[in-house]
């Protein structure tokens, strides 16, 4: 593969942005089959999980496929609200970002007020690390539950029960390192993006130009 210059990476960035909206149209299809795979592995891992609920299976597995599905949730997410952050990014190279996802937003009819959108917990799962040195840091008394349990969400109200991960079926509820996480708008929403990223694929690759209601 031939190098190019940054300043003719530029020089694209700047062209897609201006000329297309952020994304070329030859190009539409990789955005749209990346779509589909974050979406679909998502989409997979809610269904195992239901699939686990009905056959009893090991706690530690139930909640390990909603942990995937959200993490896949979050990678999702990174297309249409991706990360302010990139200190080696130009300024071209983030605008071009910005529009990428102001047009993915659209062509999938997606607002502020998507579940995708809350960055509380794509965050919390991408430093997973950090906040549990964090989180070991602030609580030294009381009971620790170290293991991937299936409950009532209201066991992380109890302030001497230090909860590490447990899922609630019934709220759609992520419990991690004592915070809730709802995830029930995810999951509609997940599976909303996929349909739509499937129909946009069999219609030739292109991404909608209709307003989504």
């Amino acid at each position: 593969m031939n190098s190019v210059s940054n300043d003719e990476l530029d020089r694209r960035a700047i062209l897609i942005t201006n000329q297309h909206a952020g994304i070329h149209p030859p190009y539409e299809a990789f955005y749209i089959r990346s779509i589909i795979y974050s979406a679909g592995r998502a989409r997979e891992a809610f269904e195992t999980f239901t699939v686990a609920r009905a056959v009893g299976d090991t706690n530690e597995n139930q909640v390990s496929t909603i942990h995937e599905a959200l993490g896949h949730s979050g990678s999702l997410s990174r297309f249409f609200w991706p990360s302010e952050l990139g200190g080696r990014g130009t300024k071209a190279l983030k605008d071009l970002k910005t529009a990428r996802a102001k047009k993915l937003r659209e062509a999938f009819g997606l607002t502020d007020k998507s579940p995708l959108k809350d960055r509380r917990l794509r965050d919390f799962l991408e430093h997973f690390d950090e906040r549990l040195d964090q989180y070991l840091l602030k609580d030294s008394a009381g009971y620790f539950f170290p293991d991937a349990n299936i409950g009532d969400l209201q066991l992380a109200d109890d302030p001497t029960g230090h909860i590490f991960k447990l899922v609630d079926p019934t709220y759609s509820c992520f419990v991690l390192l004592g915070e809730k996480h709802f995830f029930e708008g995810i999951r509609k929403e997940v599976y909303r993006i996929y349909d739509l990223a499937l129909e946009m694929d069999k219609s030739g690759c292109k991404l909608r130009r209709d307003k989504i209601d």
